[in-house]
């Protein structure tokens, strides 16, 4: 029995038309700010391998090599990139091991070996000598490149868009979606998260994909802001500091009455409510100016005067300077501030105080003593004295019976002129002595009978005279 034919060729068939039936339209799209930092990178790139692969060399510039030294940094850059994914995962140990670079720093790695693989022998030997004049060399051909117009940015973000795509194996950076007809990809274009943005804030011309958009918005100084002191106006972000500081009317600025005392801070706008509210506080601070030396209770009540004549006038003040012409004014109407303050506020008097002490009689003894007898104080001190140092005055003295009647009668004068050392108290006792003499009766009729100090020193005198 014979088997029937088998068509072979129907299988492959079916997987071509499987094939055919997939999705075959991709979206391109991509950060737009990673390819365009990419791209900056390859210019400096080549110029720099440019500089290393002709240095030393005699025939042979920069420039000469230019063009084809870039198709062999392209190449070079598409192919490690491609194996990029391979390599990874061979070093990193398995298919699940992540990997964290930035693809601007694996991108500019390869940009950085291409340069290295250029160097030719001199320029390895003499690079670490001539560093500072390779520098400048790479420099000046690098500015040469951008006046001309080689390798223009553009077509530099195709070729890092595609580096871009072949190194971000997770889609970080890139949309991977795949679409059966061009209507879906045209409508995924209009919603990718990775579609081309412009910003719309007036004088921005900056271009970002739309995951981007809210990063920028924070960033953007072009962006219209609400004023952060929570003023009614609205500014940009770059002049916002500016605003602050110098016209925004709720800036905070000090006290027009800060020079005599005032450390108030209030917003520009409520100036006119801040000395209003503290017109008590301003109106004291400029009479302590004023009067110096009068006590604060003092000025409190004149500030209260001040205020009843008139604080309309004061309230107009804006400044120090007027509220003290203005307060000078009224205290010519009011009338001078009597205040004795020479000692400061603890020795101040008040008038009937004064008056009190000058019409007290006791105070009055006190400093209206006679001239007169302090000079007989002095005179019987001085004789006492000589009647203390003579001893025949002392013999005198003693047989002398009207001095022993006087020490008899007057015995407590005796001791405390024998007593105390200080000469001037014995004096002012004496004197009150002689007061009490004159006051009482009996005393006036004692004291006459008495001699004096003179008349016993006159007579100790005549007898040590006498042979």
């Amino acid at each position: 029995m014979d088997l029937p034919p088998i068509d072979i060729e129907a299988k492959p068939e079916k997987l071509e038309e499987a094939k055919e039936a997939g999705p075959s339209f991709h979206c391109d799209l991509s950060d737009t700010e990673i390819v365009h930092k990419i791209a900056q990178a390859f210019l400096p790139g080549l110029a720099s391998a440019c500089v290393d692969n002709t240095t030393g060399g005699l025939f042979n510039s920069p420039a000469s090599v230019a063009v084809d030294m870039r198709r062999e940094m392209v190449e070079y850059l598409t192919l490690r990139s491609e194996t990029f994914v391979a390599e990874s995962v061979i070093l990193e140990g398995g298919p699940k091991a992540e990997v964290s670079d930035h693809p601007y720093d694996i991108i500019a790695d390869f940009v950085d070996d291409f340069g290295s693989s250029k160097r030719n022998i001199f320029s390895r030997v003499s690079g670490w000598l001539l560093s500072e004049r390779r520098e400048d060399r790479i420099d000046d051909f690098l500015q040469e490149m951008e006046i001309n117009g080689f390798w223009l940015i553009e077509r530099r973000e195709v070729i890092a868009q595609t580096l871009l795509k072949n190194i971000d194996f997770k889609n970080t950076f890139h949309c991977d979606m795949k679409f059966n007809s061009a209507a879906e990809l045209a409508e995924h274009s209009l919603e990718c998260n990775f579609r081309t943005m412009n910003c719309t804030n007036e004088g921005c011309n900056a271009r970002f994909c739309a995951s981007h958009l809210e990063n920028h918005a924070s960033i953007c100084p072009f962006e219209i802001l609400p004023c952060e002191q929570k003023c009614l106006d609205s500014i940009m972000r770059r002049e916002m500091d500016k605003h602050c500081i110098t016209v925004c009317p709720m800036r905070l600025v000090n006290c027009p009455f800060y020079p005599v005392g005032c450390q108030s801070s209030v917003p520009h706008c409520t100036i006119q409510q801040h000395r209003l509210d503290d017109l008590h506080s301003h109106l004291l601070y400029i009479l302590q100016v004023i009067h110096k030396d009068a006590s604060v209770e003092v000025l409190k009540k004149r500030v209260e005067q001040l205020e009843e004549a008139s604080l309309g006038r004061l309230a107009e003040a804006w400044d120090v300077r007027s509220l003290t012409f203005t307060i000078r004014d009224l205290e010519a109407e009011i009338g001078p501030l009597n205040v004795n303050a020479n000692f400061g506020e603890e020795h101040t008097e008040s008038p009937t105080k004064i008056e009190e002490r000058v019409k007290s009689p006791s105070k009055k003894e006190e400093f209206n003593e006679s001239p007169n007898k302090e000079d007989d104080n002095a005179v019987s001190s001085s004789s006492e004295e000589e009647c203390k140092d003579s001893p025949l005055k002392k013999k005198n003295a003693r047989s002398c019976p009207l001095k022993r009647n006087r020490t008899r009668s007057h015995p407590p004068e005796r001791n405390e002129f024998n007593d105390s050392p200080n000469k001037g108290d014995d004096n002012a006792d004496s004197s009150s002595s002689e007061e009490e003499c004159k006051d009482s009766p009996p005393k006036k009729e004692e004291c006459p009978e008495l001699p004096s100090e003179k008349d016993q020193c006159k007579e100790s005198r005549r007898s040590e005279d006498s042979p």
